[in-house]
């Protein structure tokens, strides 16, 4: 029982789990707690909410395969376009913050839009709008196919995870030959 609960207290203590699609793997903060799966991710993971915030923001990783998913440039524009200005119009390129790098050899594409969010469709929206919210995302370009990163929720939610976000983002590393 005692060497049970002292790997258990290792586990806790290490926190943070590493996953691993399309050739890359990455390290989740142990504060995200990894979500039971969904068509279509390769990991979804729940962000506790800022003090003073009513939900959780969420942390969805998708992987659709080599050659699959779309260019960049359209991933960031129809991300952009799940959130509109306070007025209800849309937002357009020049609202979003956008920065390209290379982490660890990689190509990154990183975005960060704020307003309220309209979602992506009745599959991948919420069912009402919902004002001050923020997306930060990454786009990772691995040798087996994009990894996209997508933080959504409460705005002082995710300006919370930024520190977190920024750590999964540069721990992307291609994965160990099998």
């Amino acid at each position: 029982m005692k060497r049970l609960l002292t790997v258990l207290a290792m586990t806790v203590a290490m926190g943070a789990s590493a996953e691993e699609a399309g050739g890359l793997t990455w390290t989740a903060p142990a504060e995200w707690a990894a979500q039971p799966p969904r068509p279509m991710r390769a990991a979804t993971y729940k962000v506790p909410a800022a003090k003073g915030d009513a939900e959780d923001a969420e942390m969805a990783v998708f992987y659709f395969g080599q050659g699959q998913g779309g260019a960049v440039d359209a991933n960031v524009k129809r991300w952009v376009a799940q959130f509109q200005k306070p007025d209800g119009k849309p937002l357009d390129d020049k609202d979003a913050k956008t920065k390209q790098e290379k982490v660890n050899g990689l190509p990154v594409t990183t975005v960060e839009v704020k307003g309220t969010y309209a979602g992506g469709g009745p599959m991948m929206g919420p069912s009402a709008p919902k004002p001050k919210f923020k997306l930060r995302g990454a786009i990772v370009e691995g040798p087996e196919g994009a990894l996209f990163y997508k933080l959504t929720g409460p705005e002082k939610t995710v300006n919370g995870a930024e520190k977190d976000f920024r750590k999964l983002v540069e721990s992307v590393k291609p994965a160990a030959k099998k």
